[in-house]
């Protein structure tokens, strides 16, 4: 696809304007450009006038083609009764013999019976326009009606093959900015609800190339950006994804904006800035949104057990096919292990097992890991840890370097309960490496209480091994190579260290090491 200068558009257009009105395609034109620079007070204005300048010259056809994008856009900025008012006014005024115009005015009804909550009743209407359409904007628009349609009605894998259909169209570059950019979100949404997180890896890198050819398009818009956000969270991006999040609560409106303050509280979660994400789930619930299992997470680590367990039985009960319920179930086999409930534990991640799709790598790393944590749990660490290296593995391919480094950590406490000291370390270190670049500090502090004490010094083994090379001399750098972990790693162990033993400086570490005969080779 060619760059194209939207802002140049614009301009030219607007300064036509002023100079003499645009005839109407022209200001069809300018409705788009309005659009995709995020003017979108502008775009009505600009659709409705249109409409009127094309029915006052009597052209029936592109009257009719204004008023359903007009219809269009009043239904994505979610003024449904605005928009339900066009689409009458239009309906009335397709010729007979039409059947490409009353296929398009048709499937606008569609749509308003989808955004509505009928996608029962929708579903036969965009199966029926797809049948009809020939231009690919109406084959595109139908398509991804169809996909949307079936994923509300609970049939995920149908709902991704009729959307792949629509993206054949908005991948060959054969519609526009309107329907293309609503056809991404749509497919990267849907595949987020389905677990499929490497497909929605992939078209948010999509959405990405396709938004940087167009030169003043502003890429992600309401529900768009909480996907961006949740994506941006799985990849360790958290400044960023919190930034997006943030974007969503400030562009979204009531009604609309509890998804937006959800992913930001559980981003906030996850960076262990806790106030911050107790606030966004104050938000999130205000606006209807449920919130959970994210809050039931954060009352465990706020000390409220009887209230996380009390929000995940009470969400779990509510609604036994809801999407959200493997994260359910995850939680609460987290909970349950720390409340020594090892029944509980092992009833849900057996549920989360058996909901684990084949089709879904998300899902099968999130029911290996809850299955490794409970044999833990219940004295099996050597079954454990095939299980766990499994979910790791699956959360490196899918990118989620969060989940993975909490993975080696249960694969640290295995191989420890096996009196496997080297292998804990290293599993310890590869985890603590990875927090630290993702500014995790909450989950550093848990990795410290973990550390083994050392009579009664309280330094892990990996800090002795630090100490030792260090008593030679040795600086932060070659200390780093001999045991092969980063520079930061070793800084980080070296502050462990004279915390611990209460110096200030490497010369009275180094004593300490020389009176406690931790100098020299292990």
């Amino acid at each position: 696809m060619e760059q194209y200068d939207w802002p140049a558009e614009y301009a030219e257009l607007t300064a036509a304007d002023r100079r003499a009105l645009l005839p109407p395609a022209d200001v069809d034109r300018l409705a788009v450009a309005a659009f995709v620079l995020g003017h979108d007070d502008e775009v009505a204005a600009y659709r409705e006038r249109a409409y009127e300048e094309h029915a006052a010259a009597g052209d029936v056809v592109a009257a009719i083609r204004s008023g359903f994008w007009l219809a269009f856009h009043l239904q994505t900025r979610g003024e449904l009764a605005r928009a339900a008012g066009w689409q009458a006014r239009i309906e009335r005024l397709v010729p007979p013999g039409q059947p490409q115009l009353a296929g398009l005015v048709a499937m606008a009804d569609a749509a308003l019976l989808m955004n509505s909550g009928d996608a029962a009743a929708a579903l036969p209407r965009f199966e029926q326009n797809l049948g009809w359409a020939t231009e690919p904007e109406a084959i595109v628009l139908a398509a991804l009606g169809r996909g949307n349609c079936l994923a509300m009605l609970g049939r995920g894998a149908e709902a991704l093959r009729a959307l792949d259909e629509a993206m054949v169209h908005v991948t060959a570059s054969e519609v526009g900015p309107e329907v293309a950019g609503m056809a991404y979100c749509s497919v990267i949404a849907c595949c987020l609800d389905q677990y499929d997180i490497r497909r929605a890896q992939e078209w948010t890198q999509a959405l990405s190339g396709w938004c940087d050819q167009q030169t003043g398009l502003v890429p992600y818009r309401g529900t768009c950006l909480v996907h961006r956000a949740q994506i941006l969270q799985y990849r360790g991006a958290w400044s960023d994804a919190a930034e997006a999040a943030e974007d969503a609560c400030r562009r979204l409106t009531p009604g609309d904006v509890g998804p937006a303050w959800y992913r930001l509280a559980e981003v906030e979660r996850q960076r262990g800035r806790y106030d911050a994400a107790e606030r966004a789930y104050v938000e999130a619930a205000a606006d209807g949104t449920d919130v959970q299992p994210g809050l039931a997470l954060l009352r465990a680590y706020q000390g409220q057990v009887p209230a996380a367990v009390a929000g995940l039985e009470r969400a779990l009960a509510e609604d036994a096919f809801s999407p959200n319920r493997p994260l359910l179930l995850a939680a609460r086999v987290s909970i349950a292990l720390d409340l020594g409930d090892r029944e509980a534990a092992r009833k849900a991640a057996s549920e989360l097992h058996q909901l684990a799709r084949a089709d879904s790598p998300y899902l099968q790393a999130l029911a290996a890991y809850c299955e490794g944590a409970v044999r833990i749990a219940c004295g099996d660490p050597q079954g454990a840890i095939p299980l766990l290296r499994r979910a790791w593995t699956l959360w490196q391919r899918l990118e989620m370097p969060y989940e993975g480094a909490q993975t080696r950590v249960l694969v640290a406490r295995a191989c420890r309960a096996l009196g496997d000291i080297d292998a804990e370390q290293m599993e310890l270190d590869g985890a603590r490496s990875v927090f630290e670049r993702l500014g995790a500090i909450e989950q550093l502090t848990a990795l410290d209480q973990l550390a083994q004490p050392f009579d009664g010094t309280g330094l892990s083994p990996r800090e002795l091994d630090v100490l030792r090379i260090l008593a030679t001399g040795a600086t932060n750098r070659a200390i780093a190579n001999e045991l092969f972990l980063s520079e930061r790693t070793v800084a980080r162990h070296v502050s462990n260290i004279f915390g611990k033993l209460r110096v200030s400086s490497r010369a009275a570490a180094t004593a300490w090491a020389v009176q406690h005969g931790v100098n020299g080779q292990k």
